[in-house]
């Protein structure tokens, strides 16, 4: 019987280490702010991207946002595209190069505000392509603005009294609205605020591949990730910030699955 290690109480020596914490796709450090969830999504993309075994054809397209800087340390092929534009981008590359699994990485800023149009008529043309969204209601990379996304009463550099639906419209939510559209194989939503949010948003990203992989559609998933510093908050109550706000408003779970044959 293996010995019980008691919880309530600091641990009597120091824990060994019996594996590398980092995955062997990033090749150096993230320059991101302190308590940020996206490098814990961009984990999760390429250990993903390792297990499937498809790192060898694996394209990406970036976006414009904080984890713009995430070109420089991902051992993967990518493409930084025009502010909003990645799923085009994808849609390219993907009908040139049919056995290349694709996919987009981008903010909430840059899909919802200044791309709202490139996703959409991707996911109602059901192409073949996966995109990833980082959510944080923020445009985190020039210093913390109002986006689509930015839940009501969240505060940001533009609204500094909270975001107010007669002054700036309700968010949108842009996972419900790809959930609708004829010719999506896959829509999920996950976070990255807690152990058991990464297992589950793991699974979800593991399975728009397989949807790509398996030529079944457009596939989205939208992960809920920190940013203490355009919510005004430290590094620490992030997560707990995040569970009280942006899960609230955008729940987690998956809106779509169809592996079938209707396309």
């Amino acid at each position: 019987m293996s010995e019980v290690i008691a919880t309530d109480r600091p641990p009597e020596g120091a824990a060994d280490r019996v594996a590398e914490f980092r995955p062997s796709l990033i090749v150096g450090e993230h320059s991101l702010c302190p308590g940020c969830g996206e490098p814990v999504a961009l984990r999760i993309l390429l250990e993903t991207l390792q297990e499937l075994g498809i790192v060898e054809r694996a394209i990406g397209v970036v976006g414009h946002g904080c984890y713009g800087s995430f070109v420089r340390i991902m051992d993967v092929d990518v493409l930084q595209c025009l502010h909003g534009r990645a799923p085009a981008c994808a849609t390219g590359i993907k009908r040139v190069q049919p056995a290349a699994a694709v996919f987009t990485l981008q903010g909430d800023g840059d899909m919802v505000s200044e791309g709202l149009a490139e996703v959409l008529h991707a996911a109602a043309r059901g192409e073949n392509i996966t995109c990833i969204l980082l959510n944080n209601g923020v445009f985190g990379d020039t210093g913390g603005q109002q986006t689509a996304t930015t839940v009501l009463g969240q505060r940001t550099k533009t609204s500094l009294d909270g975001r107010d639906p007669v002054s700036h419209g309700h968010p949108i939510r842009i996972a419900d609205i790809v959930a609708g559209i004829d010719g999506v194989g896959y829509v999920a939503r996950g976070t990255v605020g807690t152990a058991r949010g990464v297992a589950r948003t793991k699974r979800m990203v593991r399975s728009a591949l397989e949807t790509q992989l398996a030529g079944k559609g457009f596939s989205l998933v939208e992960i809920l990730t920190m940013c203490p510093t355009g919510w005004f908050v430290g590094a620490p109550q992030g997560p707990d910030y995040m569970e009280q706000s942006m899960a609230r408003a955008y729940a987690p779970g998956e809106l779509r699955v169809s592996l079938g044959d209707e396309r």
